[in-house]
């Protein structure tokens, strides 16, 4: 199979990058074939930003990173019209955003207003600036990290903006022999300059619509309507699942049958992606936080599989 072999070739690349990480590596790599966005939440200097680089190569796309920062304004983000004098007249400078994968660095540094100019590229791809719309090139990916335990002078996601990321993943530590690799190894940034891009603009859009043909029976869509209900019931969660989130399911799930060689989704599939889907969009009964990995897999324990 044709897509199983690319597919293949994209994750052995991204591997020799980082090493002993090859199910978080997956994931990445089926949020992207989903057409989603990807949240990466973890400590400082584990290969975030490493990550992110290896996948925007790899794919063959324009990237573009921006640091977050408290006193990032919008415009940082989406361009300025600049009076020229020549011509006498308003000329749109383009910002960061302008870009086929859009680094988030630290994105819970920014102020309120800042990630709600990156939620409208998220979501409609495309911005507005100065009353004009523009749409984003295609593909339009924003891969974003943050630092979970550092609150100091960051702004919590808000809910609307963590439903806009299909999944969230984090990275921990490398294990002894990974980590023996990268301290004994050359820097991995000339790794990441030497890296070839292994598909085109056209490949990945063709890939992208294997996935939406990657077939739902009827009791696999029952299956996916019992977890969200599951969600809703006010057993584990404050708060269920939207329609939407349900979407993101499946189109996560399809993303992984492909992966997998499959042109259908087995309960196999859906369960290898739901944590990672699902867990930040809910808040555990009794918790403050949000997204317990932990309370999304008791809840699967108790639905039967279809």
């Amino acid at each position: 199979m044709h897509a199983q072999h690319k597919i293949r070739s994209l994750l052995d690349q991204l591997n020799t990058v980082i090493t002993g990480k090859s199910l978080q590596i997956q994931d990445c790599v089926t949020c992207l074939l989903a057409g989603g966005h990807l949240l990466i939440e973890d400590v400082p200097g584990v290969g975030k930003t490493t990550l992110a680089h290896a996948l925007a190569r790899t794919f063959g796309l324009s990237f573009t990173r921006v640091q977050f920062t408290s006193d990032l304004m919008p415009s940082d983000l989406t361009g300025v019209s600049v009076y020229e004098r020549g011509t006498e007249d308003f000329r749109f400078h383009p910002g960061p955003v302008f870009t086929q994968v859009l680094l988030a660095d630290e994105i819970n540094r920014a102020s309120p207003k800042t990630q709600s100019a990156l939620l409208e590229a998220m979501e409609e791809k495309q911005v507005s600036v100065e009353g004009a719309t523009r749409p984003l090139p295609q593909p339009f990916f924003v891969i974003a990290t943050q630092n979970p335990y550092d609150q100091l002078g960051t702004f919590l996601l808000p809910e609307s903006q963590l439903d806009r990321f299909l999944m969230r993943i984090s990275l921990g530590y490398p294990d002894r022999a990974s980590e023996r690799l990268l301290l004994a190894g050359g820097d991995r940034r000339d790794m990441l300059a030497a890296l070839p891009p292994l598909l085109s603009a056209d490949e990945l859009a063709a890939l992208q619509q294997q996935v939406l043909a990657v077939h739902t029976a009827g009791p696999l869509l029952d299956y996916v309507q019992d977890l969200v209900a599951a969600t809703r019931s006010g057993r584990w969660f404050a708060q269920g699942l939207s329609p939407r989130a349900g979407i993101a399911l499946v189109r996560a799930a399809k993303a992984q049958a492909l992966i997998e060689g499959r042109d259908y989704v087995a309960p196999d599939d859906v369960q290898a992606v739901l944590p990672q889907t699902i867990a930040h969009r809910l808040q555990p009964v009794g918790e403050a936080g949000r997204g317990s990995v932990e309370q999304v897999r008791a809840m699967v324990e108790s639905i039967p599989l279809p």
